[in-house]
């Protein structure tokens, strides 16, 4: 751990003598100071910035970069090669996968999933830093392989995303989008496991569920 400015680390932890934590920024940060929650498992060629908060239970996977001035929850989970970039705020329980790219000031609400190579753009106006405008994406929501976010939209609570999908628009809670542009193809709760295993839907299935039996 060969750390670069103020690291507040509570233990337990395990942290590889190859990672990096408290990164110094190129930008002018107000408090440099990394804080991290007990359980963290940070894994070597990862860097981590200084200025950003995260929750306990963090893990990471090879060369992640956490870019500074993030307000992270508890139980992130980041694969292989993926970065957070810098002003982001994100949930407890989000999972995000290999090769994946959050772009600033986006927002990760609670168990939120990101498939290998997920790309969030945030700048609609191309080298103008005045003008950047993230993501938004809501509760249980799942983002698939390959899709790509543009700038501002915001995905609702437990939608799904298709793989190779261009959003370029705000998806509606619950919904299911595919294709370039993204359009809506059905609904989450038609959703059926060929197996009937009730446990495979996951949070969107509990949060079906519960919702059920509310309005009967």
């Amino acid at each position: 751990m060969n750390g670069r400015g103020s690291v507040d680390l509570a233990p337990p932890h395990q942290i590889d003598p190859l990672a990096i934590l408290g990164e110094r920024p190129g930008r002018v940060v107000a408090d440099l100071t990394l804080r991290i929650s007990r359980g963290a498992v940070v894994r070597a060629f990862s860097i981590i910035y200084g200025g950003s908060t995260i929750g306990a239970d963090l893990e990471t996977g090879h060369h992640v970069v956490i870019r500074e001035e993030n307000l992270i929850g508890d139980r992130l989970r980041i694969w292989n090669n993926s970065v957070i970039d810098y002003g982001c705020v994100i949930g407890d329980g989000v999972r995000i996968h290999t090769n994946v790219y959050v772009a600033q000031q986006s927002v990760l609400e609670n168990d939120v999933f990101l498939a290998p190579g997920v790309g969030i753009a945030n700048d609609r106006y191309p080298i103008c830093t005045r003008c950047l405008e993230g993501v938004v994406i809501r509760h249980g929501a799942r983002i698939g392989v390959n899709a790509t976010l543009l700038p501002g939209v915001e995905i609702g609570e437990q939608a799904l995303v298709g793989s190779g999908a261009v959003v370029t628009k705000d998806v509606a809670p619950w919904a299911i989008v595919a294709g370039n542009p993204a359009r809506v193809i059905g609904s989450v709760e038609s959703l059926v496991c060929p197996q009937r295993r009730d446990d495979c839907t996951g949070a969107a299935g509990a949060a079906h569920r519960r919702r059920l039996e509310s309005e009967a």
